[in-house]
């Protein structure tokens, strides 16, 4: 999915500082460089002052243009760039190049915003050829006050209407990782196919994700699960989440410079894991939009954080219900990318012919061996998901928050019963976000109708096993068909 990001000096690459002229500049002690942050698709503009002593942001436009993921990633990225280079040549290299001042320039890709209010304002259908329509980059809109609604004191929506896909997330890892190449810290790949075949990771990619996971922890003021950005780093995989305790010095700064937090950090035991993932071939990840504008994930986590307190032996019964059920659906899925690789003439028939029925007929449709193994895993990923829906379900119940709300348990119902449906369930934290389907063979239109029949808007994303890399070019320039997170740096 894009995330679109420029960056340049703010001489555009025509101004440029002699020695002499950086050297003079340093002895009058001109201690700040410029910080130009655009946001062209909500029509914001935010300057800023950056201090080249303690690499902190002093934002001298009005407050409402302010983002406070976009200026922790600057922030964050600048001063692992001030702790990378010791050498003083380095230094002096990394200030002059500080001193042309950043001029930056956000950009999302519409699936991570809502858009079927100008959809239907052009008396579109909610399809996905009518969200294709859409000019790349459109201008995004925001939530009204009414329909915010709040949890316990809080907007349970976000400011912008958004579909639920870690925008946040992928805005802050595009930050750090355009800034950190720009400075010379890291070199990401101008393509994702340079990347090394079934690597998930690389020393580049790993600097990128401490630091955008410390930039993202901060700005959102408090540790998620760090999903979000790992994914935006390195693209679909099997997560598990480091330790709080690696950001313990970003959460108490005291007196400390961000040099010195960035520091600690750094020296940290980082002991999260991400293993390569994909969905088994032939299958397909649909998303939805309903249309309610997106939930505000900080506050549903909240209140789930709140019910754990309240009710610790519960809570953890459920957790550890969960835990089981996850683990057996990732059992199942892996079992059927084997099955795929080892088998593929029998793994193609059959979901070929389960995806034109119910799955209460696919083992009806085992003529071997091999074709019964891989429905009873097929029927083993829909079980296992059902359990694990349903311990989401309990847990929004006992949080009173709505996790799986009703509205959406029933059109998930009704989808999980349609033809060559493997799963429905809601992403992420869950809430009024988008759905999403996973769909055997060409069963995909007969969801696409469906839910476009009942008010859902079927999302253009799919998903993809790589994370960040750069843009050759200006993205607004050309169509924009790839489904990763990637910046592009002028």
């Amino acid at each position: 999915m894009h995330q679109g990001l420029g960056i340049k000096g703010t001489g555009g690459g025509k101004e440029m500082l002699s020695i002499a002229e950086f050297i003079r500049n340093l002895r009058k002690g001109r201690a700040w460089t410029d910080v130009k942050v655009k946001s062209p698709q909500l029509s914001r503009e935010a300057t800023y002052k950056l201090s080249l002593k303690n690499s902190t942001l002093q934002c001298i436009s009005s407050r409402e243009s302010k983002n406070p993921f976009v200026e922790q990633a600057v922030q964050y990225a600048v001063a692992a760039s001030k702790v990378i280079f010791l050498d003083k040549d380095k230094k002096d290299a990394l200030n002059k190049l500080l001193l042309l001042g950043l001029d930056i320039t956000i950009l999302g890709s519409n699936d991570f915003y809502s858009y079927r209010n100008q959809i239907e304002a052009h008396g579109l259908p909610l399809t996905p050829d009518a969200l294709a329509s859409l000019p790349p980059f459109s201008s995004i809109m925001f939530n009204s006050e009414a329909s915010n609604g709040t949890i316990a004191g809080e907007k349970c929506k976000p400011e912008v209407a958004k579909t639920g896909l870690g925008s946040s997330a992928a805005m802050t890892t595009s930050v750090v990782a355009a800034l950190l190449h720009y400075l010379g810290v890291i070199n990401l790949p101008f393509s994702v196919k340079s990347l090394p075949e079934g690597n998930t990771s690389n020393s580049d990619l790993d600097f990128v994700h401490v630091i955008a996971q410390s930039a993202h922890c901060i700005a959102q003021g408090k540790i998620g699960s760090g999903f979000d950005v790992s994914a935006a780093v390195y693209g679909s995989q099997r997560y598990v989440r480091f330790s709080p305790a690696v950001l313990s010095s970003a959460q108490v700064m005291g007196g400390n410079s961000l040099q010195e937090v960035v520091t600690d950090i750094l020296k940290e035991k980082w002991d999260h894991e991400n293993f390569q993932f994909s969905l088994p071939p032939l299958m397909t990840l649909l998303l939805g939009e309903p249309g309610t504008g997106g939930s505000s994930t900080p506050s549903m986590v909240g209140a789930v954080k709140q019910w754990q307190k309240s009710d610790p032996q519960k809570s953890l019964e459920t957790w550890k219900k969960l835990a089981y059920a996850n683990s057996v659906l990732e059992a199942q899925l892996k079992s059927l990318n084997k099955l795929a690789e080892d088998h593929w003439e029998a793994y193609r028939h059959t979901l070929a012919v389960c995806s034109g029925c119910g799955h209460e007929r696919w083992m009806e449709q085992v003529a071997h061996q091999h074709q019964e193994s891989i429905v009873k895993s097929l029927l083993g990923a829909r079980d296992a998901f059902l359990e694990i829906r349903c311990h989401m379900q309990q847990m929004g119940k006992a949080a009173d928050v709505p996790i799986e709300p009703e509205s959406q348990t029933q059109l998930l119902d009704a989808t999980m019963n349609m033809e060559g449906i493997l799963l429905a369930g809601v992403p992420g934290a869950g809430g009024y976000d988008a759905i999403f389907a996973i769909i055997l063979g060409e069963a995909s239109n007969a969801v696409i109708r469906f839910w476009s029949s009942v008010g859902v808007l079927p999302l253009l994303v799919r998903e993809d096993p790589h994370g960040v890399s750069l843009e050759s070019g200006d993205p607004r320039a050309k169509e924009v068909s790839s489904a990763i997170l990637s910046i592009q740096i002028n």
